[in-house]
């Protein structure tokens, strides 16, 4: 506000120092004066020149105001004692609101005369509709006598009192509490403009202010509430997660553990293993010996050359000593390793050397043994002996799920990248609730009969140890099948692992 009346003023100071009397009493000359303010600055509605004596002597705007007499008039009075004066709003002789500017100049010649411009009041309005005050707030204008100068939207209408009081003089603006006509509290900030009798009001009630800090404090509740709540599940979701880590890696040590009992109960079934094979095939060999050079005495001696009751005991006891030696190959093969080791197998030949363990169980209990493996299969390099013992453990499992005189069947089905193992048997199958824990350590539907429920578990390790994966199906009163998927090679990291 104070720049907008600082530039009209000095640009009408401007027209008066810059141009004479004779000129500025021409009626084309002040119209053209007058198009070029409104060109260049704005809000400028007319101008008059008025002589000494009060009369308008030229004038150009859109009202009939030549010759017009103010001497009497309260601006006229001020501009000759000041030299300049800026109005309030008033009505004059146009009888519509508006602000004049004036300035007095004194001739070469010694004769005073005065210029006056009018002022647009919609652009000075519009100054004050352009400050943004959301809800129940007001800007607008007063004069030092507290009349309305702009219009506003709660507090009176143009040229009237304002229900607020006229704030104390400041030469700085200043922030205040007022109260309005109905006794209601206003937070009012305001500046005197120097040089004029306007002050700049904006005024918004008390309540109104307050409520949007009662709005805030609400929210700040709120995002503390919310907060806290957020801290509280993160907290004690971290919490069941570290118990489910703690719970997970108890388990998993407790596997361990067993895992750990379990290769060293293979390592002392190998060491034994080794010491009976030693022990047993010292004496297979004396035995194998004499029996052979029995045998080729019998074949020298005329007498029991034709005589086949002896050579055919001797080969019997021959035979009895190649088979014994086999048996503790086997065991010796099953209990030898520890560490995974790659080796090219052959899987019909592993799968009946690991049935020749349970042969006589299956014998006596009438379980029918099918082997559905391919000859021509391609090349599968894996660790024989924990395929060996993965074969056994399912094989077991089978045989205890199977009645007397069921049915066990063991497929092999090579696929361009893989080789797909099953095992499967007709017996009393997995309930369903059960297959999701079937490999889990310690789970084991047979605890009443001495199961520690390691089987599985060691088993699903066992395979992806070698790189590959088994999963079961099984149905109630139809049976279960295991499918182990190989790799034909075993990878190498596995290998070095």
């Amino acid at each position: 506000m104070d720049n907008y009346f600082q530039e009209r003023r000095s640009v009408l100071d401007f027209v008066v120092r810059s141009h004479d009397f004779e000129q500025l009493q021409n009626q084309t000359f002040l119209k053209n004066i007058l198009q070029d303010l409104q060109q260049s600055v704005g809000g400028f509605v007319d101008l008059g020149v008025i002589d000494n004596q009060g009369r308008q002597l030229t004038y150009v705007g859109p009202y009939d105001l030549r010759h017009k007499d103010y001497s009497q008039q309260e601006w006229f009075l001020q501009v000759q004692q000041a030299g300049s004066y800026v109005s309030d709003v008033f009505l004059g002789f146009r009888n519509e609101p508006h602000i004049i500017i004036a300035f007095s100049y004194t001739a070469p010649s010694g004769k005073r005369y005065y210029l006056r411009a009018t002022l647009d009041l919609k652009q000075f309005n519009s100054l004050m509709a352009s400050i943004d005050i959301i809800e129940q707030g007001d800007a607008y204008v007063i004069n030092k006598k507290g009349v309305l100068q702009t219009q506003t939207r709660h507090h009176g209408k143009l040229l009237e009192k304002s229900d607020l009081q006229i704030p104390s003089y400041t030469q700085h603006t200043k922030v205040t509490v007022m109260r309005d006509e109905n006794n209601e509290l206003h937070i009012v900030g305001y500046a005197y403009i120097p040089n004029t009798p306007f002050i700049v009001m904006v005024a918004k009630p008390y309540s109104s202010l307050m409520r949007s800090w009662y709005e805030i404090r609400t929210k700040l509740v709120g995002i503390l509430a919310i907060s806290i709540l957020i801290v509280f599940v993160a907290v004690m979701g971290m919490t069941a997660f570290l118990i489910n880590r703690i719970y997970y890696a108890d388990q998993k040590r407790q596997a361990t553990l067993q895992k750990a009992q379990h290769a060293n109960k293979m390592a002392s079934i190998g060491q034994l293993a080794a010491g009976v094979a030693h022990e047993i095939n010292n004496p297979l060999a004396i035995i194998n010996e004499k029996a052979g050079l029995l045998k080729d005495f019998f074949t020298i001696k005329e007498r029991y050359r034709n005589d086949p009751k002896a050579l055919e005991l001797i080969d019997s006891v021959l035979n009895s000593v190649t088979r014994c030696a086999n048996i503790t190959r086997r065991l010796l093969r099953f209990a030898r390793h520890v560490n995974v080791r790659r080796e090219s197998i052959d899987l019909q030949k592993l799968v009946y050397d690991t049935l020749d363990f349970l042969r006589k169980e299956a014998d006596y209990r009438s379980i029918d043994l099918v082997i559905d493996i391919p000859e021509a299969l391609p090349d599968l390099e894996s660790d024989s002996g924990k395929l060996q013992q993965i074969m056994l453990n399912l094989i077991n499992n089978a045989f205890a799920a199977l009645d007397d005189k069921g049915k066990l069947t063991v497929k092999a089905i090579p696929e361009p990248a893989n080789l797909i193992i099953q095992i499967s048997d007709n017996g009393h199958g997995i309930e369903k609730e059960n297959l999701e824990k079937i490999f889990d350590p310690f789970f084991s539907t047979k605890l009443d009969s001495g199961g520690t429920g390691l089987g599985l578990s060691i088993t699903y390790g066992l395979v992806r140890e070698l790189g590959g994966s088994i999963d079961v199906d099984s149905t109630i009163g139809k049976g279960t099948t295991f499918t182990i998927t190989l790799p034909y090679i075993m990878p190498t990291e596995v290998e070095e692992s």
